[in-house]
C-alpha cells in the first residue's frame, strides 16, 4: 500500500502528508508523536474515555489540563474504549488510513485485543509501528511494568544524578520519558526513510532502560578496561574543571564551564589572575581534573567577590562559557528564547491563547510549525469517525450509546 504523502508539498512539514495513530499515554507515546506532529504528520490521538492520565498531571486552568496544551498539541483526538470489540474493531479499520503507530502499552497487550504488530500490518502491509516499552518487546524482563524513572534507576544513570555524599537524586520532571520518545521519532523517521527506498514497514523497539543507559556510553570502556565505577559528582562534571556552579556575593549562582586549555586561560583573565594560566597545577586540563577542589575554590572565592550581573558580564566580555541558573521568570524574559522563537503564543478553543514551548530542531527549508494547542478528550472523535471511516449517524450514535466511543460534550452538541 503506498503511502499517501504528496511529495511535491512541503509547505507544512517535511513529513506532511504521512498519517500517524498514537495509541500511546502519559508522556513517552505521546511526546513522540507530537515531534512527528510538529513537522507536519497528521496524527490522530487515541484517548482513553477516562482520559489520558497526563491531564492529571501538572497545572489546570480553568478546568484545563495545561500539560495537554502542548503534548497534545497538533493533534487531534479520538475518544475510543480499546477494551471494547467495538473499538478494537474502530483501531483495525483506522490503520488502514494511517503510515504510522506509535503506542507505549506494556508488551502484549495490544496483542491481546488483536491490535499488535503482526495483527494490524494485515490491515496495512506497509506499516511502521513505533513501540516505547520499560524494558523492550523481547527478553526476560519485557513483561515488567517499567515508568521512565524505573528504566533511570536501571539505566545506570539515576546513579550519577545528585550529590555525592547524599543518595541518588531525580531531575523533576519526566526525563527519561522524553529521551526514549526522542530516540522513537528518530527511529520512525529512519522507517520512513528506508520504506521510502523498500515499500516495507517495520516494528520500531524504543525502551526506556535503554535510552537512558545510551547516555552512559564513556563509563562503558572505562568499566571493561579499568574496573571504575562512575559516581554522582554534584554540579562538577568529572575529569572537567573548572566545569561547575559557584556561588555569587548576591546569593545566586552561575555554572562556569571552561573545561579547555584555551577557555580556561581567558577565566584566568576574567578573574584578574592570569598567571594561573601557566601554573604547572593548573596549564593542562589533565591536571586541572587531578587538582579540581584548588581551581574550584580559587573560581569560587572569584565569584563571591561580585555579583551575578557582574561575573556575567566579565565572563562574556572574555568569551568564557556561562549562564546562570534560569527560572522559567528568566526564560520569559531573554530576548534569545524570544528571537528564536523558543515561546510561541498558540491559539486554543477553551483558553484563547497559550504559551507553549517553540520548535526544536529549526529546518531551514522545511520548518515545523504548532498549529493549535491541545484539544479536549474526545473533541474530534464524531468528525474522524465521519472522515476515515464513512460512518453515518446512526451507526455513530451506537458507538456512542454503547460506551465503545466517547466525544466532546461540546463536540456532541454541536
Amino acid at each position: 500500500m503506498k503511502s499517501s504523502r504528496n511529495r511535491s508539498d512541503l509547505s507544512n512539514g517535511p513529513l506532511a502528508g504521512y498519517r500517524v495513530l498514537d495509541l500511546g499515554s502519559t508522556v513517552a507515546g505521546p511526546f513522540c508523536a507530537r515531534l512527528l506532529a510538529d513537522f507536519g504528520a497528521e496524527v490522530v490521538k487515541v484517548e482513553d474515555l477516562a482520559g489520558d492520565p497526563l491531564r492529571n498531571l501538572g497545572e489546570t486552568f480553568r478546568g484545563k489540563s495545561l500539560y495537554a496544551t502542548t503534548l497534545l498539541r497538533n493533534k487531534r483526538i479520538i475518544s475510543i474504549n480499546l477494551r471494547s470489540k467495538d473499538g478494537q474493531d474502530i483501531v483495525r479499520r483506522l490503520v488502514s488510513h494511517f503510515d504510522i503507530v506509535v503506542e507505549n502499552f506494556r508488551p502484549g497487550m495490544l496483542e491481546k485485543w488483536g491490535l499488535g504488530y503482526e495483527d494490524l500490518r494485515k490491515v496495512r502491509p506497509d506499516l511502521i509501528m513505533t513501540r516505547i516499552s520499560g524494558f523492550g518487546q523481547t527478553g526476560p524482563m519485557s513483561q515488567r511494568p517499567g515508568y521512565g524513572v524505573i528504566g533511570e534507576a536501571m539505566s545506570g544513570l539515576r546513579e550519577m544524578i545528585g550529590d555525592p555524599d547524599r543518595p541518588p537524586s531525580r531531575v523533576g520532571l519526566p526525563l527519561t520519558d522524553y529521551i526514549t520518545a526522542m530516540y522513537a521519532a528518530f527511529g520512525t523517521a529512519m522507517a520512513v526513510i528506508a520504506r521510502e527506498s523498500t515499500g516495507e514497514g517495520q516494528c520500531v523497539d524504543a525502551a526506556l532502560y535503554e535510552a537512558a543507559f545510551s547516555l552512559m556510553e564513556a563509563s562503558v570502556p572505562a568499566f571493561e578496561k579499568t574496573g571504575k565505577l562512575p559516581r554522582r559528582a554534584g554540579a562538577r562534571l568529572p575529569n572537567s574543571a573548572p566545569n561547575s556552579l559557584y556561588p555569587t556575593r548576591d546569593g545566586k549562582f552561575i555554572h562556569i564551564a571552561a573545561l579547555a586549555d584555551q577557555v580556561y586561560r581567558r577565566l584566568c583573565k576574567a578573574m584578574g589572575r592570569p598567571e594561573l594560566g601557566a601554573d604547572p597545577r593548573f596549564a593542562e586540563q589533565a591536571t586541572r581534573a587531578r587538582h579540581v577542589e584548588e581551581i574550584d575554590a580559587i573560581v569560587e572565592a572569584w565569584t563571591r567577590s561580585h555579583d551575578l550581573d557582574q561575573v556575567e558580564a566579565i565572563l562574556d566580555a572574555e568569551d568564557v562559557p556561562a549562564s546562570r541558573i534560569f527560572t522559567m521568570e528568566d526564560i520569559f524574559a531573554s530576548k534569545h528564547y524570544r528571537f528564536r522563537e523558543m515561546i510561541l503564543d498558540v491559539p486554543d478553543e477553551d483558553l484563547g491563547s497559550v504559551k507553549l514551548p517553540g520548535i526544536v530542531p529549526k529546518l531551514s527549508r522545511t520548518p515545523g510549525q504548532v498549529r493549535w494547542s491541545g484539544h479536549r478528550n474526545g473533541q474530534d472523535s464524531q468528525a474522524i469517525l465521519r472522515e476515515y471511516l464513512n460512518l453515518d449517524d446512526a451507526e455513530i450514535e451506537r458507538l456512542l450509546s454503547t460506551g465503545a466511543v466517547g466525544a466532546d460534550v461540546l463536540e456532541a452538541m454541536a
